[in-house]
């Protein structure tokens, strides 16, 4: 059967719960890899290249462009961000299960490019339940928890977009259906073409 890992773009509205989802299944699947994005700002205190990100020069990243190594790419309050395409081929060649976290126009662009990838798009059970997390949070202003939810309308209009979508009500469950969709997908009889023809 097919020993490369999956690709799988992971998006979900502020305050759906895709860290805790993600931590949660990469304690309980070794296989599973989180993707490192590269940046051109500087690192924050504590973070580590190679680990929060990958930091690297303006020069650099615009190589990168040009030379077709990023999956997806965008410039923020003047910084650049982008998903460095040599990594996660190098871990999905090895058989890992690669996740990127990733807002809606990000996944567009990396589906547009790898239309083999798996995309998963991860909800609140509703409206609601979401503005409570975000107020339960005590991180943000009211303008900003008003800023988020109008975003997350936008960005839930984009579900259908995805192959999958997981309620996340319960953690436990919402855990054990990604970890479903990902054996689930290893099985389909495309991923598995190279090996049915050596049979043959």
């Amino acid at each position: 059967m097919s020993s490369k890992g999956l690709l799988i773009v992971f998006s979900g509205p502020s305050g759906a719960g895709k860290d805790t989802v993600l931590k949660s299944l990469m304690e309980r699947e070794p296989g599973v890899r989180l993707s490192v994005s590269a940046t051109t700002r500087g690192p924050r205190e504590g973070e580590q290249d190679g680990r929060d990100y990958y930091f690297i020069s303006r020069e650099r990243f615009d190589q990168l462009v040009a030379e077709d190594k990023m999956l997806e790419h965008a410039e923020y309050c003047g910084n650049c961000y982008g998903t460095p395409s040599e990594p996660i081929e190098a871990w999905t060649q090895e058989g890992c299960d690669v996740i990127l976290e990733i807002e809606v126009q990000g996944g567009a662009q990396i589906k547009k490019k790898r239309p083999d990838c798996v995309s998963i798009f991860i909800l609140p059970p509703s409206l609601e339940v979401l503005e409570h997390r975000l107020r339960r949070r005590g991180t943000d202003s009211e303008e900003a928890i008003q800023k988020r939810l109008a975003a997350a309308k936008g960005e839930i209009a984009q579900a259908l977009q995805y192959d999958y979508v997981i309620v996340n009500d319960d953690l436990e469950p919402a855990v054990e259906q990604m970890a479903e969709i990902l054996r689930s997908e290893k099985q389909k009889s495309i991923r598995n073409k190279d090996f049915i023809e050596r049979m043959l």
